[in-house]
């Protein structure tokens, strides 16, 4: 088959995701055909750095066969069986004790799901029946951030807090408020990003005493917003709202879908900030994407009133520690513990990535620059003295982001926010090569953009 021959039965039978069906089957689609390392290649040869890792997923890249291998020798052994019904399989139980091992010392216990969004549906249900056995039923509000991500389930959506997903999913489900995200960039540059930190923390305990402290459960927060647009938090943020939880008792959900399994130079990106959460949500970097699994890691405080306390715990999923998905996942927290991977990116790939991503910081659409591990973002602006965004009707981030895909890059945009998270074994020349991908895509941009709206320089 050819590309067209592709193209015209994805555009006959395939509804993609987070699309406008209409526009790309007018375009095309893209087909990927295959992939190696750090890059992707296309249908019609086209060689493509990945600079997302599929969807923040692919942290040891591409073309592992160890995980290929782990995968055919568990299908041939045991390729499905369920954990309901008082049963269980070696990889579930060995994953569930790796992944505590792994995670903070208050965390012992692992319930398995298939994805982050099943995963957030977990937390909400979990997080409810713990107050309940607790004897605080009106405790039932949890508290989310604008524009934070946690899924595109009815519950994931609603725990989230990107305004097109609730005009389109209504009625979310109740007992779900947001307070302001801490986006130092878009929202605090009239203050010092200490001071918008802590103004922040002092929003998020203003709408606890605005719903009443016995009514709200928990707060759920990426420790540094992924898909709202690489939002990294003043230093002054996580201190300041772990003491408004803990002054009002309220649960703390990090959800670690993205940030987990090294993004940020850590395991967790609750070890980068000194988090102690109660509820830890992961998917994504947990198998490196090669296979669909997800999890919710429990603190003890919640596990042992669920174990002790609770009964038959009336939740699951057919899918939940699927042997062969289990087995991946198992090999890939072996690999990455034995490169250093996230060794690695704390010491070595993370800096060296924040030194070339700040040079881009110069260019005349570029208002701000910010990378934390291998995760980071630039903010493009139509005036860089002041920071004035371009007309949104312009798409800015989408013209950058198409010149990318031209130029061999996959670079996310997010509003005009570009956004990247490469694969964690990324190597120095791939970074410079990322890099210099990104600059090409930010002049193209810079001229396809000054013809309707001149820029001034500082």
């Amino acid at each position: 088959m050819q590309t067209q021959d592709y193209q015209a039965l994805d555009r006959q039978h395939h509804l993609h995701p987070f699309t406008d069906f209409k526009s790309l089957g007018e375009e095309g689609t893209r087909v990927i055909t295959h992939a190696d390392g750090v890059y992707i290649y296309d249908s019609q040869g086209n060689q493509i750095l990945d600079g997302m890792a599929g969807l923040w997923c692919v942290n040891l890249g591409y073309g592992r066969q160890e995980l290929v291998d782990a995968a055919t020798e568990q299908m041939q052994q045991l390729p499905y069986y369920n954990n309901f019904f008082k049963t269980t399989h070696p990889p579930a139980v060995k994953l569930a004790a790796k992944l505590s091992e792994l995670a903070p010392e208050h965390i012992n216990h692992v319930f398995f799901t298939g994805s982050g969004s099943e995963s957030n549906d977990t937390v909400l249900r979990m997080v409810r029946r713990y107050w309940a056995l607790k004897g605080k039923p009106g405790k039932q509000w949890i508290i989310s951030r604008e524009n934070g991500y946690h899924g595109s389930t009815v519950a994931g959506m609603s725990l989230g807090g990107m305004a097109p997903m609730h005009d389109q999913g209504g009625p979310c489900v109740p007992g779900i408020a947001h307070t302001c995200q801490p986006y130092w960039f878009g929202e605090g540059r009239d203050m010092s990003q200490e001071a918008f930190g802590k103004q922040c923390a002092q929003a998020l305990e203003d709408q606890i005493l605005a719903l009443g402290e016995d009514n709200v459960a928990a707060f759920i927060a990426e420790p540094v917003q992924g898909a709202g647009g690489a939002i990294i938090p003043p230093d002054s943020y996580w201190p300041a709202v772990q003491e408004v939880l803990a002054k009002y008792d309220i649960l703390l959900i990090a959800d670690e879908v993205i940030c987990g399994f090294g993004r940020l130079g850590e395991w967790f990106g609750s070890n980068h900030y000194g988090l102690k959460p109660d509820l830890m949500p992961i998917a994504k970097g947990l198998s490196s994407g090669y296979l669909p699994i997800g999890a919710v890691l429990v603190g003890d405080r919640v596990a042992d009133t669920l174990i002790e306390d609770g009964g038959e715990f009336f939740h699951g999923f057919t899918y939940s520690g699927h042997p062969v998905c289990a087995a991946v996942a198992l090999k890939n927290l072996e690999l990455l513990e034995s490169e250093r991977v996230v060794e690695k990116v704390r010491d070595d790939l993370g800096p060296y990535l924040a030194k070339r991503w700040q040079a881009l910081a110069e260019h005349p659409l570029v208002g701000e620059a910010r990378s934390l591990g291998l995760i980071g973002a630039l903010e493009l602006v139509a005036n860089k003295r002041t920071g004035e965004r371009f007309d949104k009707a312009l798409s800015a981030g989408n013209v950058c982001r198409d010149f990318c895909f031209e130029n061999g890059l996959v670079m996310r945009s997010v509003g005009d926010t570009m956004v990247i998270s490469p694969p964690l074994i990324i190597t120095h020349s791939e970074i410079d090569e990322l890099v210099s991908k990104a600059r090409l895509a930010l002049d193209k941009t810079a001229e396809a953009l000054a013809v309707t709206h001149p820029m001034e320089s500082a």
